[in-house]
């Protein structure tokens, strides 16, 4: 099976702004804004990176946590599914969930499961 490129993420659906880190690094670390925070916009997944010292170290560290990032899996997923149906996944829903698909039961007297209709 072949890879086909269904979209891609760009820097324009990302949010990142640069801080100060705390803690263990000295100077270098807690005077000059390398640490890197990135929020994706669609998926609301907030990730950071601050373990170097190096700005560009911190900036692939925060994109790797992106890629794990749970909301941003969920999303990339719902993408996807989008992508390969050419459906919502709220339209599929709402196509499910139609009368003639659902079937109602109640518990009955003697304990059984009965059809209410």
């Amino acid at each position: 099976m072949s890879k086909k490129l269904l979209f891609s993420v760009t820097k324009k659906d990302l949010n990142i702004t640069y801080f100060s880190g705390k803690g263990g690094g000295g100077q270098h670390r807690n005077k000059h804004k390398n640490c890197v925070r990135i929020k994706h916009q669609e998926s609301g997944a907030l990730v950071t990176g601050q373990s170097h010292k190096e700005r560009k170290s911190n900036i692939k560290e925060a994109l790797n946590n992106l890629i794990n990032n749970g909301k941003f899996k969920i999303w990339l997923n719902l993408k996807v599914y989008e992508i390969r149906e050419n459906e919502k996944i709220e339209d599929k829903v709402d196509r499910m969930m139609s009368e003639g698909n659902l079937k109602i039961e109640f518990r009955s007297n003697n304990n059984k499961w009965e059809e209410l209709f």
